[in-house]
């Protein structure tokens, strides 16, 4: 049993398994959100040795009685800092108490505070710890730049940009599914062939979307944060952080969706004066100023640095947290 924060990863997943296992006749199902639950529920009747779902949908067929997890010998949870991000902490606990006693449970994150930690205490018996860091926080050949403009312009400055040739496979994130919706309905309006992916999109949605873009019918795919880690397209030219993430970690998973398979990529960040708390948050993280384009508005009231604010929504100590992907893995 793999467990995946979206259903893109999900499907990637997948994909590198049936790669890796050619010809081995290991026989996978994937489990999904926006998908037809009938067809995922013929796959698995006819046998498999390897589910691949989303804590979502597999709680939902574990209700049912359609999908029986007592016998899993081996249990991955991948990402599990974007699990808790998007609140599946209470499926994955209810998952996990249907499990076998005697199992290898094995938990990848990509970051490793202190929420990841009591879960992995809470799931795993005795762990081993791996972690791989990385030398730098970002990849080398991502050319990074910020300009500052206020929320109201970023649409303007946008719409400017993508005038320019070079422009030519972009991956634009915004914080919110509307706003996603809102910044792709804009560029249509302009001519610019885009699509949106979020997790309000059905899975045949998100699905073209992305076959659109790797085909290069789509320019541009403004996308919010549940497709940082679940888009895998090469030759992405530009990612543009239309707005700033509410996490600074959160910005390094976006930007490494350029520059990838060796190539060069840029990353370019839109920063409204409520947003420069956020921006020093990112430089301090990536241990470096990021370069500006353009002129430095003056700091005013508002945007003098705030507390920073814990994952609940509250005052806390911003801390940087290691940049490397990070495991534990048990043998129970």
């Amino acid at each position: 049993m793999i467990l995946a924060p979206t259903r893109e990863l999900a499907l990637q997943i997948d994909e590198a398994i049936r790669s890796v296992a050619a010809g081995a006749r290991i026989r996978t199902v994937v489990i999904i959100g926006g998908a037809s639950r009938f067809r995922q529920c013929e796959a698995m009747r006819r046998g498999a040795e390897i589910v691949i779902g989303t804590p979502g949908r597999v709680r939902d067929l574990m209700n049912t009685r359609e999908l029986s997890i007592a016998t899993t010998e081996r249990f991955v949870l991948d990402e599990a800092d974007r699990m808790l991000d998007l609140g599946f902490i209470k499926d994955i606990r209810h998952i996990v108490s249907a499990l076998p006693t005697r199992r290898q449970s094995a938990l990848f994150s990509a970051t490793m505070p202190a929420e990841i930690a009591q879960l992995a205490a809470g799931l795993l018996r005795d762990p081993v710890r791996v972690e791989i860091a990385r030398e730098e926080a970002t990849a080398p050949k991502i050319a990074q730049s910020v300009r500052f403009v206020t929320a109201s312009g970023k649409q303007a400055l946008l719409a400017e940009l993508l005038r320019e040739p070079a422009f030519k496979r972009v991956l634009v994130f915004t914080r919110t599914k509307h706003g996603a919706n809102k910044v792709a309905e804009k560029l249509e309006a302009t001519g610019v062939q885009v699509d949106a992916i979020h997790g309000n999109k059905s899975q045949p949605q998100r699905e073209r979307a992305l076959r659109d873009f790797r085909t290069g019918r789509a320019r541009v795919l403004v996308a919010t944060d549940i497709a940082a880690r679940g888009i895998d397209v090469t030759g992405v030219s530009h990612v543009i952080n239309f707005d700033l993430p509410a996490e600074p970690e959160s910005y390094v998973h976006r930007i490494g969706r350029t520059a990838r398979a060796g190539a060069e990529g840029i990353a370019i960040a839109f920063c409204d004066p409520a947003e420069r708390s956020t921006l020093r948050q990112i430089e301090r993280l990536m241990g470096e100023k990021i370069p500006v384009v353009g002129d430095i508005p003056p700091e005013t009231q508002q945007s003098r640095p705030q507390p920073p604010q814990n994952r609940r929504g509250g005052p806390g100590r911003w801390q940087s947290r290691p940049s490397g992907r990070q495991g534990m893995r048990s043998a129970a």
